[in-house]
Protein backbone atom coordinates (compact mmCIF):
# COMPACT_ATOMS: atom_id res chain seq x y z
CA UNK A 1 0.00 0.00 0.00
CA UNK A 2 1.49 3.41 -1.20
CA UNK A 3 1.67 5.59 2.10
CA UNK A 4 -0.06 8.71 2.64
CA UNK A 5 1.11 12.05 1.60
CA UNK A 6 1.89 13.89 4.69
CA UNK A 7 2.44 18.01 3.83
CA UNK A 8 4.43 19.32 6.48
CA UNK A 9 6.61 22.62 6.32
CA UNK A 10 7.09 25.84 8.87
CA UNK A 11 3.70 27.71 9.18
CA UNK A 12 1.14 25.14 7.87
CA UNK A 13 -1.81 24.95 9.38
CA UNK A 14 -4.38 22.00 9.32
CA UNK A 15 -7.95 20.70 10.00
CA UNK A 16 -7.05 17.58 11.67
CA UNK A 17 -9.75 14.21 12.15
CA UNK A 18 -9.43 11.39 14.05
CA UNK A 19 -12.33 8.44 14.08
CA UNK A 20 -12.35 5.52 16.35
CA UNK A 21 -11.40 1.79 15.38
CA UNK A 22 -14.33 0.56 13.51
CA UNK A 23 -16.25 3.69 14.36
CA UNK A 24 -16.56 2.76 18.01
CA UNK A 25 -16.55 5.67 20.98
CA UNK A 26 -13.23 7.18 21.93
CA UNK A 27 -14.80 8.86 24.68
CA UNK A 28 -17.11 7.37 27.08
CA UNK A 29 -17.41 9.55 30.07
CA UNK A 30 -16.37 13.08 31.03
CA UNK A 31 -13.73 12.00 32.35
CA UNK A 32 -11.99 10.80 29.24
CA UNK A 33 -12.63 14.15 27.20
CA UNK A 34 -11.19 16.30 30.15
CA UNK A 35 -8.28 13.87 29.95
CA UNK A 36 -7.68 14.60 25.89
CA UNK A 37 -8.14 18.33 26.71
CA UNK A 38 -5.14 17.86 28.91
CA UNK A 39 -2.72 16.09 26.75
CA UNK A 40 -4.06 18.58 23.83
CA UNK A 41 -3.30 21.36 25.86
CA UNK A 42 0.55 20.18 26.85
CA UNK A 43 0.83 20.46 22.70
CA UNK A 44 1.92 23.99 22.25
CA UNK A 45 4.40 24.16 24.92
CA UNK A 46 5.72 20.55 23.97
CA UNK A 47 5.88 21.17 19.98
CA UNK A 48 5.46 25.11 19.80
CA UNK A 49 1.96 24.23 17.78
CA UNK A 50 -1.27 26.89 17.91
CA UNK A 51 -4.40 25.22 18.58
CA UNK A 52 -6.68 27.31 17.13
CA UNK A 53 -10.14 25.30 17.56
CA UNK A 54 -11.39 21.78 18.27
CA UNK A 55 -14.28 19.82 19.48
CA UNK A 56 -15.16 16.44 20.89
CA UNK A 57 -17.68 14.09 19.44
CA UNK A 58 -18.68 10.45 20.76
CA UNK A 59 -16.17 8.74 18.47
CA UNK A 60 -14.45 11.24 17.02
CA UNK A 61 -12.88 14.85 17.26
CA UNK A 62 -11.75 17.64 15.00
CA UNK A 63 -8.89 20.14 15.44
CA UNK A 64 -7.50 23.43 14.03
CA UNK A 65 -3.50 23.20 14.35
CA UNK A 66 -1.19 25.69 13.27
CA UNK A 67 2.26 24.43 12.81
CA UNK A 68 5.18 27.13 13.41
CA UNK A 69 7.91 24.43 13.12
CA UNK A 70 6.49 21.82 10.38
CA UNK A 71 6.15 18.91 12.91
CA UNK A 72 2.73 17.58 12.70
CA UNK A 73 3.70 14.43 12.19
CA UNK A 74 5.19 14.33 15.50
CA UNK A 75 2.41 16.38 17.25
CA UNK A 76 -0.20 13.84 16.07
CA UNK A 77 1.77 10.67 17.00
CA UNK A 78 1.75 12.11 20.56
CA UNK A 79 -1.25 12.85 21.17
CA UNK A 80 -3.02 9.93 19.72
CA UNK A 81 -0.96 7.53 21.19
CA UNK A 82 -0.35 9.42 24.33
CA UNK A 83 -4.48 9.12 25.12
CA UNK A 84 -4.97 5.46 23.89
CA UNK A 85 -2.28 3.99 26.75
CA UNK A 86 -4.55 6.27 29.27
CA UNK A 87 -7.99 5.20 27.33
CA UNK A 88 -6.80 1.82 27.34
CA UNK A 89 -5.66 1.46 30.75
CA UNK A 90 -8.61 3.25 32.15
CA UNK A 91 -11.28 0.99 29.95
CA UNK A 92 -8.81 -2.24 30.41
CA UNK A 93 -8.90 -2.86 26.58
CA UNK A 94 -6.08 -3.59 24.01
CA UNK A 95 -5.50 -2.85 20.59
CA UNK A 96 -6.24 0.27 18.29
CA UNK A 97 -8.00 2.95 19.56
CA UNK A 98 -7.82 5.25 16.68
CA UNK A 99 -9.44 3.73 12.72
CA UNK A 100 -5.52 4.41 10.97
CA UNK A 101 -3.45 7.66 11.04
CA UNK A 102 -5.36 10.93 11.31
CA UNK A 103 -6.43 13.01 8.10
CA UNK A 104 -5.49 16.14 8.00
CA UNK A 105 -6.24 18.91 5.84
CA UNK A 106 -3.72 21.41 4.85
CA UNK A 107 -5.96 24.91 4.85
CA UNK A 108 -5.15 28.26 3.01
CA UNK A 109 -5.34 30.37 6.42
CA UNK A 110 -6.71 33.61 5.12
CA UNK A 111 -9.25 32.22 3.27
CA UNK A 112 -10.81 29.46 4.96
CA UNK A 113 -9.60 29.03 8.38
CA UNK A 114 -13.11 31.10 9.30
CA UNK A 115 -15.32 28.92 7.78
CA UNK A 116 -13.46 25.83 8.70
CA UNK A 117 -14.00 27.22 12.63
CA UNK A 118 -17.54 26.92 12.09
CA UNK A 119 -18.03 24.11 10.26
CA UNK A 120 -16.36 22.53 13.55
CA UNK A 121 -18.27 24.21 15.52
CA UNK A 122 -21.84 23.55 14.25
CA UNK A 123 -20.54 19.68 13.78
CA UNK A 124 -22.66 18.90 17.49
CA UNK A 125 -26.12 20.83 15.95
CA UNK A 126 -25.44 19.12 12.24
CA UNK A 127 -25.29 15.78 14.48
CA UNK A 128 -28.40 16.64 16.12
CA UNK A 129 -26.94 16.36 19.88
CA UNK A 130 -27.65 20.10 20.59
CA UNK A 131 -29.93 22.82 19.04
CA UNK A 132 -27.22 25.53 19.70
CA UNK A 133 -23.56 25.31 19.79
CA UNK A 134 -22.76 26.57 22.90
CA UNK A 135 -24.96 24.15 24.30
CA UNK A 136 -22.04 21.85 23.81
CA UNK A 137 -19.62 21.57 26.39
CA UNK A 138 -16.50 20.01 24.70
CA UNK A 139 -15.78 22.05 22.07
CA UNK A 140 -13.58 25.92 21.83
CA UNK A 141 -16.62 28.01 20.89
CA UNK A 142 -17.77 28.67 24.60
CA UNK A 143 -14.52 30.14 24.38
CA UNK A 144 -14.58 31.96 21.82
CA UNK A 145 -17.51 33.91 22.95
CA UNK A 146 -16.92 34.22 26.07
CA UNK A 147 -18.92 31.61 27.82
CA UNK A 148 -16.11 30.01 29.68
CA UNK A 149 -13.05 31.28 31.02
CA UNK A 150 -10.42 31.21 28.17
CA UNK A 151 -8.02 28.20 28.20
CA UNK A 152 -4.18 29.61 27.65
CA UNK A 153 -3.41 26.84 25.41
CA UNK A 154 -6.38 27.68 23.10
CA UNK A 155 -5.32 30.54 20.62
CA UNK A 156 -8.76 32.36 19.54
CA UNK A 157 -6.78 35.88 18.66
CA UNK A 158 -6.29 35.32 15.08
CA UNK A 159 -10.18 33.99 14.12
CA UNK A 160 -11.76 36.99 16.24
CA UNK A 161 -8.75 39.45 15.07
CA UNK A 162 -10.65 39.17 11.66
CA UNK A 163 -14.08 40.87 12.88
CA UNK A 164 -12.49 43.79 15.46
CA UNK A 165 -9.96 44.25 17.62
CA UNK A 166 -11.97 45.11 20.81
CA UNK A 167 -12.22 41.75 22.24
CA UNK A 168 -16.49 42.10 22.93
CA UNK A 169 -16.98 43.42 19.76
CA UNK A 170 -14.90 40.51 17.96
CA UNK A 171 -17.13 38.28 20.06
CA UNK A 172 -20.28 39.23 19.22
CA UNK A 173 -19.24 39.20 15.63
CA UNK A 174 -17.61 35.73 15.19
CA UNK A 175 -21.03 34.66 17.38
CA UNK A 176 -23.04 36.16 14.82
CA UNK A 177 -20.98 34.33 12.07
CA UNK A 178 -21.57 31.08 13.24
CA UNK A 179 -25.74 31.18 13.64
CA UNK A 180 -25.81 32.34 10.20
CA UNK A 181 -24.78 28.59 9.90
CA UNK A 182 -27.89 27.74 11.60
CA UNK A 183 -30.80 29.51 9.67
CA UNK A 184 -28.31 29.98 6.09
CA UNK A 185 -27.43 27.70 3.73
CA UNK A 186 -23.66 26.99 5.23
CA UNK A 187 -20.63 27.55 2.84
CA UNK A 188 -19.54 23.73 3.27
CA UNK A 189 -15.46 24.41 3.40
CA UNK A 190 -14.46 21.01 2.23
CA UNK A 191 -16.38 21.86 -1.29
CA UNK A 192 -13.09 23.51 -2.23
CA UNK A 193 -11.20 20.85 -1.22
CA UNK A 194 -9.53 20.92 -4.76
CA UNK A 195 -6.08 18.98 -4.49
CA UNK A 196 -5.95 15.95 -2.86
CA UNK A 197 -4.93 16.84 1.28
CA UNK A 198 -5.35 20.87 0.03
CA UNK A 199 -8.41 23.90 1.10
CA UNK A 200 -6.86 26.56 -0.86
CA UNK A 201 -7.09 28.49 -4.48
CA UNK A 202 -4.62 28.06 -7.01
CA UNK A 203 -2.36 30.51 -6.07
CA UNK A 204 -2.10 28.93 -3.01
CA UNK A 205 -1.63 25.06 -4.48
CA UNK A 206 0.96 26.54 -6.75
CA UNK A 207 3.01 27.18 -3.54
CA UNK A 208 2.26 23.80 -1.98
CA UNK A 209 3.33 21.86 -5.07
CA UNK A 210 6.80 23.85 -5.26
CA UNK A 211 6.86 23.16 -1.62
CA UNK A 212 6.39 19.42 -2.19
CA UNK A 213 9.20 19.27 -4.66
CA UNK A 214 6.27 17.12 -6.75
CA UNK A 215 8.53 15.48 -8.94
CA UNK A 216 10.71 13.77 -6.25
CA UNK A 217 7.46 12.02 -4.86
CA UNK A 218 5.64 10.39 -7.65
CA UNK A 219 4.95 7.19 -5.85
CA UNK A 220 2.72 9.07 -3.21
CA UNK A 221 -0.97 9.13 -4.24
CA UNK A 222 -1.76 12.69 -2.93
CA UNK A 223 1.18 14.07 -5.48
CA UNK A 224 -0.28 12.81 -8.48
CA UNK A 225 -2.97 14.50 -8.44
CA UNK A 226 -1.55 17.89 -6.60
CA UNK A 227 0.46 17.55 -10.11
CA UNK A 228 -2.29 16.12 -12.84
CA UNK A 229 -4.08 18.57 -15.06
CA UNK A 230 -7.73 17.20 -15.58
CA UNK A 231 -9.57 18.90 -17.73
CA UNK A 232 -13.83 19.24 -17.76
CA UNK A 233 -13.96 17.77 -21.16
CA UNK A 234 -11.70 14.19 -20.23
CA UNK A 235 -13.92 14.06 -16.51
CA UNK A 236 -17.56 14.29 -18.93
CA UNK A 237 -15.76 11.81 -21.15
CA UNK A 238 -15.24 9.22 -18.83
CA UNK A 239 -18.71 9.73 -17.48
CA UNK A 240 -20.01 9.40 -20.51
CA UNK A 241 -18.70 6.39 -21.87
CA UNK A 242 -19.35 4.81 -18.14
CA UNK A 243 -23.09 6.03 -18.42
CA UNK A 244 -23.79 5.20 -22.03
CA UNK A 245 -24.55 8.94 -22.39
CA UNK A 246 -24.18 11.91 -24.87
CA UNK A 247 -21.49 14.36 -23.55
CA UNK A 248 -24.46 16.81 -25.03
CA UNK A 249 -26.98 15.33 -22.42
CA UNK A 250 -24.59 15.31 -19.70
CA UNK A 251 -23.94 19.22 -20.34
CA UNK A 252 -27.51 19.77 -20.70
CA UNK A 253 -29.37 22.56 -18.23
CA UNK A 254 -32.60 21.72 -18.20
CA UNK A 255 -32.91 18.47 -17.35
CA UNK A 256 -33.74 17.44 -13.96
CA UNK A 257 -32.28 15.24 -12.08
CA UNK A 258 -29.24 15.00 -14.50
CA UNK A 259 -27.31 12.48 -12.24
CA UNK A 260 -24.46 12.22 -14.48
CA UNK A 261 -23.85 16.07 -14.15
CA UNK A 262 -24.17 15.83 -10.79
CA UNK A 263 -21.47 13.33 -10.34
CA UNK A 264 -19.32 15.00 -12.95
CA UNK A 265 -19.46 18.09 -10.73
CA UNK A 266 -18.09 16.06 -7.62
CA UNK A 267 -15.74 14.08 -9.25
CA UNK A 268 -13.93 17.43 -10.77
CA UNK A 269 -14.14 19.32 -7.02
CA UNK A 270 -12.46 16.33 -6.12
CA UNK A 271 -9.97 15.36 -8.64
CA UNK A 272 -9.11 19.15 -10.08
CA UNK A 273 -7.90 22.59 -8.81
CA UNK A 274 -11.11 23.88 -11.27
CA UNK A 275 -12.96 26.44 -9.67
CA UNK A 276 -16.74 26.53 -9.30
CA UNK A 277 -17.24 29.65 -11.93
CA UNK A 278 -14.42 27.91 -14.03
CA UNK A 279 -16.60 24.51 -14.04
CA UNK A 280 -19.98 26.75 -14.24
CA UNK A 281 -19.12 28.64 -17.29
CA UNK A 282 -17.88 25.27 -19.26
CA UNK A 283 -21.95 23.94 -18.28
CA UNK A 284 -23.24 27.33 -19.22
CA UNK A 285 -24.52 27.14 -15.60
CA UNK A 286 -23.71 29.73 -12.32
CA UNK A 287 -21.00 28.55 -9.10
CA UNK A 288 -23.53 28.12 -6.88
CA UNK A 289 -25.13 25.15 -9.02
CA UNK A 290 -21.80 23.88 -9.20
CA UNK A 291 -21.26 23.83 -5.46
CA UNK A 292 -25.25 22.19 -5.12
CA UNK A 293 -25.09 19.62 -7.79
CA UNK A 294 -21.59 18.25 -5.85
CA UNK A 295 -23.20 18.14 -2.55
CA UNK A 296 -26.54 16.33 -4.11
CA UNK A 297 -24.08 14.04 -5.66
CA UNK A 298 -22.37 13.31 -2.53
CA UNK A 299 -25.99 12.32 -0.36
CA UNK A 300 -26.44 10.21 -3.35
CA UNK A 301 -23.82 8.53 -2.96
CA UNK A 302 -24.05 7.93 0.62
CA UNK A 303 -27.98 6.46 0.15
CA UNK A 304 -27.28 4.68 -2.81
CA UNK A 305 -24.70 1.80 -3.39
CA UNK A 306 -24.72 1.49 -6.75
CA UNK A 307 -23.94 5.09 -7.38
CA UNK A 308 -21.43 4.51 -5.52
CA UNK A 309 -19.73 1.78 -7.41
CA UNK A 310 -20.07 3.68 -10.56
CA UNK A 311 -18.59 6.58 -8.97
CA UNK A 312 -15.58 4.68 -7.27
CA UNK A 313 -14.57 3.04 -10.71
CA UNK A 314 -14.83 7.14 -12.83
CA UNK A 315 -12.18 8.25 -9.77
CA UNK A 316 -9.87 4.93 -9.77
CA UNK A 317 -9.96 5.45 -13.63
CA UNK A 318 -9.45 9.50 -13.91
CA UNK A 319 -6.90 9.00 -11.20
CA UNK A 320 -4.59 6.49 -12.67
CA UNK A 321 -3.89 9.73 -15.53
Amino acid sequence: MARPLRIEYDGALYHITSRGNEKKPIYRKDGDCRKFLKILSELPARYQVVIHGYVLMENHYHLLIETPKGNITRVMHYLNTAYTVYFNKKHQRVGHLFQGRYKGLLIEKERYLLSVSRYIHLNPVRALIVKRPEEYKWSSYLDYIGRSIKEKWLTSEWILGQYSTRETQAKNLYKIFIEEGLTAAEDDPFNHVKAGPVIGNEDFIEKIKKKLDLKEHREIPESRRLARDISCKRVIEEVAKRLRLSEQEIRSVGKRGNFARKITFYLLRKLTDISNEEIGRYFGVGYTAVSQGASRARKELVANRKYRKVVRELDAKLSEE
